[in-house]
């Protein structure tokens, strides 16, 4: 389920199944391409149309979930249904709802299944519970056939997701890495991150947030994690460091992360310029891999403490399950100033 950045995986048959359990993110497929889909800003590709069709979509996807197969087949299929029908069918409403039931009755057995394996109030059921709603009940037919291969990738992911010990935290947030804040902070934030990332953009959007609201109060620290399915995020990683090297790291970050799709090496040239690097500087320690130890130092710490995709965020050495919401990862930073005031 969770596999390393080289692609590694035990049950390869189950991978693509599997890999929507973790969080979004970018991950090395054993095909040594990106498991997961890419991020969508668009919501659903399709929009029911307004009056009684948008009712009747409403409560068809309340009941079958609206991230699933079933809710955005039928709303596509309203967009071609006259109001009248839509209002018939809203008078069977009933008749459609037991049917829905009955089609997912499999995928219920399947959070059931898992979740007593588990354990009811485990991170593991609550990812079951939200991610099956996505689920074709086809796929969870197949799934309900390979429930101890799966439990066993749930309990990895639930040991590689413990708090880190003191000693890991130490080690990660500490030596040479582009960041900010005070480095005596009582939070410490560590990020592990690949600038061919898509998710990764979004994830620098919550960086800047949390600069801009808790600059002054926590320890930010970047650490590099490019993916070997990415041909230009190693070379980028040293390019960014190169820029840190000049006190230029977050103009180079933005850089990136604005223009993924063009990180060859005249590109990054470009993008160094435009943040106002010493090109001279900059193209010997492009050419003379200077920055490349460094980032292999990255990729190690990462891999030390289980990082298996970008982007990973840490909080005070527990893992955020999705760095790319600011929401989310501003109540963590708020419990953790609170428990860092706490007395003991």
């Amino acid at each position: 389920m969770f596999q390393s950045r080289f692609g590694r995986a035990r049950h390869i048959g189950l991978a693509g199944v599997l890999a929507v359990f973790a969080a979004a993110g970018c991950k090395q497929s054993a095909t040594g391409k990106t498991a997961g889909a890419a991020p969508s800003t668009s919501g659903s590709t399709a929009a029911a149309p307004g009056g009684p069709c948008k009712e009747y979509a409403a409560k068809v996807c309340a009941k079958a979930g609206e991230e699933s197969p079933t809710c955005e087949a039928f709303k596509t299929s309203v967009e071609l249904m006259a109001p009248s029908a839509c209002t018939a069918g809203m008078k069977e409403l009933a008749y459609t709802e037991k049917q829905i039931a009955g089609m997912r009755a499999s995928c219920d057995d399947l959070v059931k299944t898992l979740c007593d394996k588990m354990g009811k109030d485990s991170t593991s059921c609550e990812l079951v519970t939200t991610q099956t709603k996505q689920f074709p009940p086809e796929r969870c037919k197949m799934m309900l056939q390979h429930i101890p291969e799966i439990v066993k990738d749930l309990e990895r992911m639930e040991a590689a997701n413990r708090p880190l010990t003191a000693e890991q935290q130490a080690a990660i947030a500490a030596g040479p890495a582009p960041g900010f804040g005070p480095e005596d902070a009582k939070v410490k934030i560590v990020e592990f991150s690949d600038f061919e990332c898509p998710f990764c953009s979004r994830a620098a959007a919550v960086v800047h947030q949390i600069r801009e609201k808790y600059g002054k109060e926590v320890r930010f620290v970047f650490r590099q994690f490019p993916l070997s399915m990415h041909p230009n995020a190693n070379a980028a990683a040293q390019a960014a460091l190169a820029a840190d090297a000049q006190g230029k790291f977050w103009e180079l970050h933005d850089a990136l992360f604005q223009n993924q799709r063009a990180l060859a090496p005249a590109e990054l040239e470009k993008h160094a310029q435009q943040a106002g690097l010493d090109m001279g500087r900059f193209k010997q320690a492009m050419q003379s891999k200077a920055h490349a130890a460094a980032v292999e130092r990255d990729l190690k710490l990462g891999e030390s403490v289980s990082v298996q995709g970008t982007p990973t965020m840490f909080i005070n050495g527990k893992r955020v399950d999705n760095p790319t919401d600011f929401a989310q990862v501003a109540r963590l930073i708020d419990a953790a100033l609170e428990e860092a005031k706490s007395p003991g």
